[in-house]
């Protein structure tokens, strides 16, 4: 079977964009080389409006229609929680907004190590569901094999490529190699030492490395100063090991640094923030989750999140299984459809220039003037000059 590739339209996400307010534009033929850490002046609030919520795509989008009686959907984690504040937790909360859309019964499993993948799908078949959700690219195998033994269900699955893909699965891909870029965008203008630091999960995992490297490239990018400190740990649910990988990148003069690696990576990004340096979250907002919508220490110093709409990309697949328009292949979200962003900044401190900068850099991703310099399939660098007209 060939290869199915089927892209969101732009139109389909048209409201969906963290729409900018005026963006000021940098200096005529600018492409990168300015260096962060300027503190004063004016600060930048929000620049842009809040994302729309799934409830509001919900309303938008499929008012009136409804799932067939007896309709299911169930769900199986990567190893952790569907209340980890993580990438499960916005799946989950995709899944929980579908259902109250279309009106329908759910179920789910939560992953204790990577030996009970085929034993969890084999019990979240049991209940008879018309359409599973596997959460990470772990679990890309298994699910391969459960779709094309079980081709009467549809399969959704999260951060998941395949070379084929059977008609009853859909891959869920993002451009982490875009948010990646705009979190090292957002600490080379930050920081004060020019030394910044990311702190990733499994380097196994082609999104983590994506992250990394294109964060990298994107703190470069506007720094040409900046020294990026990386690291790897084998773990998406080990926060003590990401904190003590942030500690030591602080001890090397590090005073920003990116999570990009599920609980592991908000470790470190607490370990920075509650030093009063900064920190940058992953996959959705961290304001609300790790920091408990600003009720946490360190929530000021929280400057954003890179975004991958999760969420979004599960309600828009399952309405398409409820309507029956599903089919398989591959389902993108990046920039230029708003399903990579950046969260607002809510009670950091940002600076007005940087925020007019960051969300310059957002709309270059988006209508294809930045490149990253990151392959969007393998992670690895591509390039050591990057595309811009701003």
């Amino acid at each position: 079977m060939r290869l199915k590739r089927r892209m969101l339209l732009p139109s389909i996400f048209l409201s969906l964009a963290l729409v900018a307010t005026a963006c000021g534009g940098a200096d005529d033929g600018e492409t990168g080389g300015e260096t962060g850490g300027e503190t004063g002046g004016e600060t930048g609030g929000d620049v842009m409006a809040a994302p729309i919520s799934a409830d509001e795509v919900c309303s938008r989008d499929f008012s009136g229609v409804s799932a067939p009686d007896g309709f299911k959907v169930g769900l199986v984690t990567d190893i952790g929680k569907v209340n980890d504040g993580t990438f499960n937790q916005f799946a989950f909360e995709g899944m929980q907004a579908a259902a109250d859309c279309f009106g329908f019964e759910t179920n789910f499993i939560e992953t204790q190590s990577e030996a009970d993948y085929a034993r969890n799908l084999t019990a979240i078949l049991e209940d008879d569901p018309d359409v599973v959700i596997t959460v990470g690219f772990l679990l890309a195998t298994d699910t391969l094999e459960f779709a094309e033994n079980n081709p009467e269900t549809l399969f959704i699955g999260i951060d998941q490529f395949q070379l084929e893909y059977p008609d009853n699965y859909i891959g869920i891909l993002f451009r982490e190699d875009q948010g990646g870029f705009l979190a090292g965008a957002m600490a080379g203008l930050l920081t004060e030492s020019n030394v910044v630091g990311v702190v990733g999960g499994r380097e196994d995992v082609p999104p983590v490395v994506r992250f990394v490297n294109a964060f990298k490239t994107g703190a470069e990018f506007v720094n040409t100063d900046v020294e990026v400190l990386q690291v790897y740990i084998p773990s998406f649910t080990d926060p003590a090991a990401g904190s003590s990988a942030a500690e030591q990148f602080i001890g090397e003069g590090a005073d920003v640094i990116f999570g990009a690696g599920g609980q592991t990576g908000s470790g470190g990004v607490k370990a920075a923030t509650e030093q009063g340096l900064w920190g940058i979250g992953v996959d959705q907002d961290e304001y609300f989750t790790t920091f408990n919508a600003g009720a946490a220490p360190g929530a000021d110093k929280l400057a954003t999140s890179a975004i991958k709409r999760v969420d979004l990309g599960v309600l828009f697949n399952i309405a398409a299984a409820v309507q029956g328009d599903f089919a398989g292949g591959i389902f993108t979200l990046e920039a230029a459809n708003d399903g990579i962003t950046y969260a607002p900044f809510h009670d950091a401190d940002i600076p007005a220039d940087v925020a007019t900068r960051i969300e310059e850099i957002r709309v270059g991703l988006a209508d294809g003037s930045i490149d990253t310099g990151v392959d969007p399939v393998t992670g690895l660098p591509e390039r050591a000059e990057f595309q811009a007209e701003l």
